[in-house]
């Protein structure tokens, strides 16, 4: 992958709705975060993380970065943003079992003229799993500053890209790249439910 895009891993999350830690739930035999840091590192060249306590994750050996602004998902993208070192940062959530690394590339390849890469879903935008420059800073500054945390409500002040499933369903053969684990029931049916293989195109 280029080397002006790195990884983002917003760890963050009080994972309330769960009543565990997300990122450590198994799936097929690896932890949520231990596949998304295999992902993106096959990937990226640099990949740090974003939340809090920290000590969680010493076994990785990445980069940990404290919320600036703290209790939200939008903090926590500007937080990676903020410590890039990479005019772009591709960022997740650590509640995706499935990263698609063919998702993955494709999206970092629109970029190109734009401040964000955000694919849909049947259900919606999936800003947790996007690609963003750090040209988005000050809109999502701005949001957070007046009190607001929406994942996309800095959208309109920004260039964005959006990619829709019929141009994503070539790299998701299995349809489960956006699939997320918030709550045990979702957890469950994950983990009862083998998964078709996740590649595509690459």
């Amino acid at each position: 992958m280029e080397k002006q895009i790195g990884g983002v891993i917003l760890i963050g999350g009080s994972s309330s709705r769960m009543g565990r830690d997300k990122a450590f739930l198994e799936v097929e035999g690896k932890t949520i975060i231990e596949r998304i840091v295999e992902v993106f590192s096959a990937n990226f060249s640099r990949v740090a993380l974003v939340g809090s306590r920290p000590d969680r994750f010493a076994s990785y050996s990445l980069p940990v970065h404290p919320d600036i602004y703290t209790g939200s998902a939008l903090g926590g993208l500007y937080t990676g943003l903020y410590h890039a070192e990479t005019p772009y940062a591709f960022v997740s959530s650590c509640d995706l079992p499935y990263p698609n690394s063919g998702v993955l590339r494709y999206l970092c390849s629109l970029r190109e003229g734009y401040d964000a890469v955000v694919p849909s879903t049947p259900h919606g935008m999936e800003p947790l799993f996007a690609l963003y420059s750090k040209s988005c800073l000050p809109a999502i500054k701005a949001l957070l500053d007046r009190g607001e945390c929406c994942a996309y409500g800095y959208y309109p002040d920004i260039k964005v890209r959006h990619v829709l499933p019929a141009e994503l369903a070539p790299f998701d053969l299995g349809g489960n790249a956006f699939i997320n684990v918030n709550t045990p029931e979702q957890y469950a049916a994950v983990a009862d439910t083998p998964q078709p293989p996740r590649g595509g195109r690459s």
